[in-house]
């Protein structure tokens, strides 16, 4: 499960990252480097999202360690 966590943390940081470029430069590296909706950026998106709800699941974690 460890793993798993550390996959999605690296995955929700890119994310937050991209929304930095985003916000602060206009700049979206996801399309970037992989082009306007292409097949592999839908994907990393898609990927991005389920980490960021798969870490909802760390603030139960965190509640039941108290």
């Amino acid at each position: 499960m460890k793993t798993l966590d550390y996959i999605a943390l690296i995955l929700v940081a890119i994310g937050a990252i991209n929304w930095g470029l985003i916000g602060f430069f206009d700049f979206n590296l996801v399309r970037a480097i992989f082009g306007e909706m292409t097949v592999v950026s839908r994907i990393i998106y898609a990927l991005v999202g389920i980490a960021g709800l798969y870490s909802l699941s760390f603030f139960g974690r965190l509640r039941n360690e108290d």
